[in-house]
C-alpha cells in the first residue's frame, strides 16, 4: 500500500513528551517550521505519569554542601561505570536552565512560604535536591505547561498518528516519515529533520508503570533506518508500584520514590526491614539495588508472601497532601497508607539505553535525531538516577532543536524530494506471548538458559506482517526490541545495574563497556561488535 497524502515541514518530532515537546517549541523559536506527530493523544505519553518530580540544584536554593558536581557523582555511581562522563556534565550542568525555561512557559512547583522551590530526596540522590509539582504530580504539570505553550505557539500536532518508517534519500539519509492516520491511510511528511521522542518500552513486559503507548517505536524505527543502539539491557524496574493482585497486567499505579525520601521504609509480611543491611542508604539506595533486593526478598517467602512486600508509610502524617497520587491509588484499592502498610512489587520502568545519541540528539544517520527514553546519550549508563529524565527531556529536547537549526543552516542536512514508499513488512510476535516470556526469563533475574527459552520462543512463534495498523507497528516494535535486548543480555555475562544475571552474579571489570545494536540486512537484532563481546565474556 503506498502513501495517498503528504505535508511537510522542517522538522517532524514523533513524540508529545517533555522531550518531544521542549524540541518543538525551541524549534519553533528558532523560526523552524515545525510538525508534531503522535499516534494518540497529546497528553497519554509517559510524562504525565512521572510523579517524583526533576534532579537538579539551582544556584540560589540547595543543601548545604550540595552542588552540580554533587549531582553529577551521584548519577555517575549509579549508572555503574557505564555513564559517559562528558554527556553527564552536560546534562547536569545545563539543568538550572532547562527548568527556569520550563517555569518561563508556565509550569509550576511546589514553593514553601517564602517561594523557594520545596525539594524532595530520592534513591540514589545524596541531597534533597528533586523539585516537584502537586506533591506527587510533576509529569502531570510539565506536561500541562508544554502543551498549552504548544496550542499558544501555534505548534501543529497531528494525533492519532503512528510513525511506522523513515523515507530515505538514495545516500541514505532521512529525509521524512511514512505514518498511518487515525484511519489506517497512509501518508508522507517530508522533512529534513526528524527528531525521535518516543519514550520508552514497558509494554515488553506483563507489569510495567508505562502507558499502553510505550511500544519502543522509535527505538524499532531508527534501528530499521540504519542508527545503532546500546544499552538496551538495561531496563530499569522501579521497586514501588502498587501491588493490585497476582497477575496484574499493563500499567500498574506508581508509589514514587519519594515517599521513601521522606520516611517510608520497605518491609515484609512478617514486618522485617527488606533493605536493612543491604546497602549504606538502605530504603534509599539505587533503584536497580532496591528492585533486585526485593525480589531475592520475595524468593524466600516471608510469612508466606512470595509476590510482593510493603512499604510502610503510616508514619507520614500528611500523604493525602503531600502524595496524592499515591494516595488516591491506595484509596481505591481500599487501603488506608495512614493505618495500612501499602503492598507494593517492582515493575518495568525506564529504559536506560537505547538509539545511540549525542547530547544535542544527532545519531549516526544523517536527518535523524533522538532525544528523552528513546536516545541513549550515555547519562543513565547501566541504571538511571531517579528524577534524572524529566531533567534529561529538557535539556536534550532544547538542545536537539537547536542541533537541527544549525545543521540545516550549514548544509549537513537538507530538504529532499519525498520518494514514493509503501509499508514494511516485519516479524511480530504475538504481544501476550512476548510479554510473558519477557517477564518469566528477562526481567530482573536473567540466566543463559531463560534467554535462550525467550529466543526460541520469538523465533518460532513470528510471523512476518505487513505493518499496515498500530497495533502491528507496536507488536513489530515490540518484537524488534525483545530480540535485541535478548542479544545483549545473552553477552553481558555479569551482573551490573539494572541486568542482573544468577548465573553471573558478580561485576566484571572486562565488561565496563557499553553494547551496540545493529539491523542485519534482513532485519535481525544483532551485536554489532560481535567479535569484541566475544572476547570480554
Amino acid at each position: 500500500m503506498a502513501a495517498r497524502w503528504e505535508a511537510r515541514a522542517d522538522l517532524i518530532v514523533v513524540g508529545t513528551g517533555v522531550a518531544g515537546l521542549t524540541a518543538a517549541l525551541r524549534a519553533r523559536e528558532l523560526g523552524l517550521r515545525v510538525l508534531v506527530v503522535t499516534k494518540a493523544a497529546g497528553d497519554d505519553g509517559n510524562t504525565r505519569w512521572a510523579q517524583g518530580g526533576v534532579a537538579v540544584v539551582m544556584e540560589d536554593q540547595h543543601d548545604p554542601g550540595d552542588s552540580v558536581g554533587k549531582h553529577i557523582e551521584d548519577t555517575l555511581t549509579a549508572g555503574a561505570g557505564l555513564c559517559d562522563d562528558v554527556a553527564v556534565a552536560a546534562i547536569i550542568s545545563d539543568g538550572p536552565a532547562a527548568v527556569a525555561r520550563l517555569r518561563e512557559r508556565g509550569a509550576v512547583f511546589d514553593a514553601k512560604p517564602d517561594g523557594l522551590l520545596e525539594r524532595t530526596r530520592e534513591g540514589g540522590h545524596s541531597a534533597f535536591r528533586v523539585v516537584h509539582s502537586g506533591g506527587d504530580a510533576t509529569g502531570a504539570e510539565v506536561e500541562r505547561a508544554l502543551l498549552k505553550a504548544t496550542v499558544d505557539g501555534r505548534v501543529p500536532l497531528l494525533e492519532n498518528h503512528v510513525a511506522v518508517d523513515a523515507v530515505k534519500t538514495p545516500l541514505g539519509a532521512v529525509a521524512g516519515l511514512l505514518v498511518l492516520d487515525g484511519n489506517g491511510v497512509p501518508g508522507v511528511l517530508t522533512a529534513p529533520a526528524v527528531l525521535l521522542a518516543t519514550g520508552g518500552l514497558g509494554q515488553m513486559y506483563q507489569a510495567t508503570s508505562n502507558p499502553s503507548v510505550a511500544t519502543g517505536d522509535g527505538l524499532a524505527l531508527a534501528l530499521r533506518a540504519g542508527a545503532v543502539a546500546a544499552d538496551v539491557e538495561f531496563i530499569q524496574f522501579h521497586p514501588t508500584v502498587l501491588y493490585t493482585g497476582r497477575g496484574a497486567r499493563g500499567r500498574c499505579p506508581l508509589v514514587t520514590e519519594a515517599v521513601r525520601g521522606e520516611g517510608a521504609v520497605l518491609i515484609d509480611a512478617t514486618g522485617a526491614r527488606v533493605m536493612k543491611g543491604v546497602h549504606p542508604l538502605e530504603d534509599l539506595a539505587p533503584r536497580d539495588v532496591v528492585a533486585a533486593a526485593i525480589t531475592r526478598h520475595m524468593a524466600q517467602e516471608p510469612g508466606g508472601v512470595d509476590d510482593h512486600v510493603f512499604l510502610d508509610a503510616t508514619a507520614l502524617h500528611d500523604m493525602a497532601t503531600r502524595f496524592p497520587t499515591v494516595f488516591a491509588a491506595c484509596t481505591s484499592v481500599g487501603i488506608d497508607p495512614a493505618v495500612d502498610p501499602i503492598p507494593v512489587a517492582p515493575a518495568a520502568h525506564f529504559a536506560c539505553g537505547g538509539v545511540v545519541s549525542t547530547v544535542d540528539g544527532r545519531t549516526g544517520v544523517a536527518g535523524l535525531y533522538a532525544v528523552g527514553e528513546v536516545a541513549r546519550t550515555g547519562l543513565h549508563g547501566a541504571n538511571r538516577l531517579a528524577s534524572n529524565s524529566l531533567l534529561e527531556g529538557l535539556v536534550c529536547g532544547t538542545r536537539a532543536a537547536e542541533a537541527v537549526a544549525s545543521d540545516l543552516a550549514v548544509g549537513l542536512i537538507a530538504p529532499a524530494r519525498a520518494v514514493d514508499i509503501s509499508l514494511p513488512t516485519a516479524p511480530v510476535a504475538d504481544r501476550d506471548l512476548l510479554q510473558r516470556v519477557m517477564s518469566r526469563y528477562a526481567a530482573i533475574g536473567r540466566d543463559a538458559e531463560g534467554l535462550a527459552v525467550v529466543g526460541s520462543v520469538l523465533d518460532v512463534s513470528t510471523v512476518d506482517k505487513q505493518l499496515e495498523s498500530r497495533e502491528l507497528v507496536e507488536d513489530a516494535a515490540l518484537t524488534m526490541a525483545a530480540r535485541a535486548l535478548i542479544a545483549a543480555a545473552q553477552q553481558r555475562t555479569e551482573s551490573r545495574g539494572c541486568h542482573v544475571r544468577t548465573d553471573f552474579t558478580e561485576r566484571s571489570v572486562a565488561w565496563q563497556r557499553s553494547q551496540l545494536v545493529r539491523l542485519t540486512p534482513t532485519g535481525q537484532p544483532v551485536l554489532a561488535d560481535p567479535v569484541l563481546a566475544e572476547g570480554v565474556a
